[in-house]
C-alpha cells in the first residue's frame, strides 16, 4: 500500500445543522473512498486535528477547523520515468518532471509524485510546488525551498511575471496561412468534471500559440500561456484544428484505459523565465527533454 508520509487537509465548512459526522462528511467530500475507509482511519488514529493530535472516533464536526489525513493507495503504480534536477539552491529547485508522474499526491498516486519524490531523494520536507503542469505533460517545474521567502515566489505568478514556453506537436493536414494566434476565452470545468469546456463570458484565458514547422503531416508549435487555467493549452491548440498528439481530453474523450508509456502526450514545459525577488538575478531555465519531433 502507498501511504503518503505528509498529511493533506480538508476544511470543515459551515453546513446546515444538524451536523453530519465526519465520516459523513469526508466520504460525500471524496466520494471515491467509501465511508469503512474513513471509519478505519479514524478508529486507527490517521485523522488529525489541527495540533496534530488523532481525533476520536466520536469526534464533533466543528465547522471552520481543519481535519488532517494521509492519502492511501492500496496498490500503487509505479511510473517508470526518472526526474531531472535542472537547479538547487537555498530558495528554489527546479526540476523536469517526466510524463504520466503528477506534481503532487492525487487520486491513485501517492509515493508516485514528484513532491514526494524530491522529498525523499533531497530530505527537503518543507518543498512546496510553486505552480503545476498536467500528469500528462513533462518539463520544468519551479518549487519552493524556503518557507520564509515562498510567498515573494507565489506573487510572481499571482502578478503574471513568470514567462513559461510550452513545445507541443499535432497533427497538421495542410499548412495554414496564419502562422501564430492569440487565443482568448473563458475556460470552465465542464462533463465530465476533469475536462474542460469554453464558454461565453469574461475571458479568463489567454496563450499565444505560434506554428514553427510542418514536417510528415506534424506541425511542432510553440505555446505560451498569459494566464494559468487547468488544461488551458491543450485546449487552446485543440480549439484551432490541431489537437496536441496522444492527447486522451481534448477535442474528444477517449475510453479510460491503462497508461500507454510509448505514447505520451507530445506537450512540454520547455521554459521558465523570471527575476527572482530575493537575489535580483534574471533566471532563465530550460528542459533538455525533447519531444518525439
Amino acid at each position: 500500500m502507498g501511504i503518503s508520509p505528509y498529511p493533506a487537509s480538508v476544511l470543515l465548512p459551515e453546513l446546515a445543522q444538524p451536523y453530519p459526522s465526519l465520516v459523513e462528511f469526508l466520504s460525500q467530500k471524496f466520494s471515491r473512498v467509501p465511508a469503512s475507509v474513513w471509519e478505519r482511519r479514524l478508529a486507527q488514529g490517521k485523522l488529525l486535528d489541527g495540533d496534530g493530535e488523532p481525533l476520536e472516533p466520536d469526534a464533533p464536526y466543528r465547522p471552520g477547523t481543519r481535519v488532517f489525513y494521509f492519502r492511501e493507495v492500496e496498490q500503487e503504480e509505479v511510473i517508470p520515468f526518472q526526474e531531472r534536477t535542472v537547479y538547487r539552491d537555498d530558495q528554489i529547485l527546479v526540476c523536469c518532471k517526466p510524463h504520466f508522474l503528477p506534481v503532487t499526491p492525487v487520486g491513485r498516486f501517492v509515493e508516485q509524485s514528484l513532491l514526494n519524490r524530491l522529498r525523499r531523494s533531497t530530505g527537503i520536507h518543507d518543498l512546496v510546488p510553486l505552480h503545476r503542469i498536467d500528469r500528462d505533460t513533462a518539463g520544468l517545474v519551479l518549487f519552493s525551498v524556503n518557507p520564509q521567502t515562498r510567498s515573494r515566489y507565489c506573487d510572481l505568478f499571482k502578478r503574471g511575471e513568470v514567462q513559461k514556453e510550452y513545445l507541443a506537436l499535432a497533427p497538421v493536414a495542410e499548412v495554414p496561412s496564419q502562422r501564430s494566434w492569440l487565443v482568448e476565452n473563458r475556460l470552465v470545468p465542464g462533463e465530465p468534471w476533469f475536462r474542460m469546456q469554453v464558454v461565453p463570458g469574461e475571458t479568463n484565458a489567454r496563450s499565444t500559440v505560434e506554428l514553427c514547422e510542418v514536417a510528415g503531416g506534424l506541425g511542432r508549435f510553440r505555446l505560451s500561456p498569459l494566464t494559468g487555467k487547468t488544461h488551458q493549452l491543450r485546449v487552446h491548440l485543440s480549439g484551432l484544428g490541431f489537437p496536441i498528439l496522444n492527447d486522451r481530453l481534448y477535442p474528444r474523450l477517449k475510453e479510460q484505459a491503462p497508461d500507454d508509456f510509448a505514447s505520451p502526450l507530445q506537450l512540454l514545459a520547455k521554459e521558465l523565465k523570471f527575476v527572482d525577488p530575493v537575489s535580483g538575478a534574471r533566471r532563465e531555465f530550460r528542459s533538455d527533454r525533447e519531444l518525439l519531433w
